[in-house]
C-alpha cells in the first residue's frame, strides 16, 4: 500500500489546521515555515512580566461557526473574552474614549442630549433597538439630523483612519472594507457579536503546537519552501525531485511564481512595545486613534483575558507601506486592480493539478481567524482526492 504524502508550507492557523486534518487522514505530512515559530502572525509568547504578548499584532478569536469552535476546543481550553474597543475622540477641548463600533452611548457621549435623543428615536423606530446598520445607509438617510450624525462618524472613527491604515481613501477601496463600519443601535459596547467569543487559555501558540503535535506530522521552521520548490512545465519539484502529491502552500503567491505577472501589494506595520510599570494603561484592550496620531491603535496585552499583573505591556501600531524583502506582509490590499493581479496568479496555479492555495496570502483576501479554519476544513475533500 502507498504511503501518502502531502506538504504544508506555512505553520499558520491555516497551514497547521489542513496538516492536523490531512494527518488523521492517514495522511504524512510535512510541514514548511521560513520562521523558526509556529502560529503564523497569530504566535504569542509569555514575556518577563509574565505577560502574554502577541508579537505581531492582536488577535481575537470569535465565530458563528460551531464546527470551528468545537475543532479547535480539542487543542485549547477556551476563556470567555468578550472584546471592547473604544475610539479618541475630541469634544471641543475635551479628550473623549467612546466605543467602536459606534453606538448609543458613543452618541450620546459625543452630542447633546436633546440632540443624540432626537436620533436615537429615529433610528429605533426605523430599524429597530439592538440592529446594527451601515454607515453609509445613514449618510444616504432623508433626515438630515441623521445624515450629518452618519457625516460626523464617518469622518472621525473611519476616514481618517482608513488612511492611515490603508494608505487609501475609503472610495478608493472595495466594499467590503466600506460594510465594516456600523452603528450599533444599542448601548451593547462590546465589538463582535458572534455567539462564541473567547481566547485559548495558554496562547494561540500553545493551541498550533497542540494542533501540530501529531506522529504523522513532522515540522521543519527555519526553512525557506521556495527555495526548496522549482515548479516547471506543470510540474513541482522539491528539493530537485518531482513530488505529484499534495502541496498545501499558504504563503504569498507572487513569490511562489517569482514574481511572474508583478508584486501584489499588501499593508505592513511597525509595533512598538512598551511596559507599563502599573497594572493597567487603558480602560480597554484597544484604543483606536482615528484622527490625531501617527499610530492607529494601543493594545495592552493584560486586557486579553490574562490575569492581571504588577505591569502590563502595551503596544502601538504604525502602518506602513509593504517593501518586498523588507519587511512583513500583513493585509492584502483591497483594490480591483489588486484582486485582477492575483486573478493571473491564482489561474498560473491551476496549471499544477497537486497545488492548492490557502490563507491570507495565497488568496489574497483577508480573512478573521474563524474563516481560516473553516475554509482549511473544507480544502481537506479537495486535497484527498487528489491522492
Amino acid at each position: 500500500m502507498k504511503v501518502r504524502r502531502a506538504l504544508v508550507i506555512g505553520a499558520g492557523l491555516s497551514g497547521a489546521t489542513v496538516a492536523r486534518l490531512l494527518a488523521e487522514n492517514d495522511v504524512n505530512v510535512t510541514v514548511i515555515d521560513k520562521r523558526n515559530t509556529i502560529g503564523g502572525n497569530a504566535y504569542d509568547k509569555v514575556d518577563e512580566n509574565g505577560v502574554t504578548v502577541q508579537v505581531y499584532g492582536p488577535h481575537i478569536f470569535h465565530t458563528n461557526y460551531k464546527e470551528v469552535y468545537d475543532f479547535l476546543a480539542r487543542f485549547t481550553e477556551w476563556v470567555p473574552y468578550k472584546h471592547k474597543v473604544l475610539a479618541s475622540l475630541k469634544k471641543k477641548h475635551e479628550k473623549k474614549l467612546v466605543p467602536v463600533p459606534f453606538n448609543l452611548t458613543s452618541l450620546f457621549e459625543m452630542y447633546p442630549e436633546k440632540e443624540a435623543e432626537a436620533i436615537k428615536q429615529i433610528l429605533t423606530e426605523e430599524i429597530g433597538y439592538g440592529k446594527k446598520v451601515p454607515i453609509l445607509a445613514l449618510k444616504k438617510h432623508e433626515d438630515e439630523r441623521v445624515r450629518k450624525f452618519a457625516d460626523f462618524v464617518y469622518k472621525n472613527i473611519f476616514y481618517i483612519y482608513t488612511l492611515k491604515q490603508w494608505g487609501f481613501a475609503p472610495e478608493e477601496l472595495g466594499d467590503e472594507v466600506m460594510g465594516r463600519v456600523p452603528v450599533y443601535i444599542s448601548e451593547d459596547d462590546g465589538y463582535f457579536t458572534d455567539t462564541y467569543q473567547c481566547m485559548p487559555k495558554f496562547g494561540f501558540t500553545e493551541m498550533i503546537k497542540n494542533m501540530l503535535n501529531h506522529p504523522k506530522i513532522y515540522l521543519s521552521l527555519g526553512k525557506d519552501a521556495n527555495k526548496m520548490l522549482y515548479l516547471s512545465d506543470n510540474k513541482i519539484y522539491f528539493n530537485g525531485t518531482e513530488f505529484d502529491e499534495p502541496i498545501i502552500f499558504t504563503g504569498c503567491v507572487d513569490e511562489l511564481f517569482e514574481y511572474k505577472y508583478g508584486v501584489l501589494p499588501y499593508r505592513s506595520l511597525k509595533f512598538k512595545f512598551k511596559t507599563v510599570n502599573a497594572k493597567s494603561f487603558q480602560p480597554a484592550a484597544v484604543v483606536n486613534y482615528t484622527v490625531n496620531k501617527k499610530y492607529t491603535r494601543i493594545s495592552e496585552f493584560t486586557k486579553f483575558a490574562c490575569p492581571e499583573k504588577e505591569k502590563t505591556v502595551i503596544v502601538k501600531e504604525y502602518p506602513k507601506t509593504y517593501k518586498k524583502d523588507k519587511n512583513i506582509p500583513y493585509y492584502p490590499i483591497p483594490r480591483k486592480e489588486n484582486e485582477l493581479l492575483h486573478k493571473k496568479y491564482a489561474e498560473e496555479a491551476k496549471n499544477f493539478p497537486n497545488l492548492f492555495l490557502l490563507g491570507r496570502l495565497a488568496e489574497y483576501k483577508y480573512v478573521n481567524m474563524d474563516v481560516a479554519v473553516k475554509n482549511a476544513m473544507a480544502l481537506l475533500d479537495k486535497v484527498l482526492e487528489e491522492m
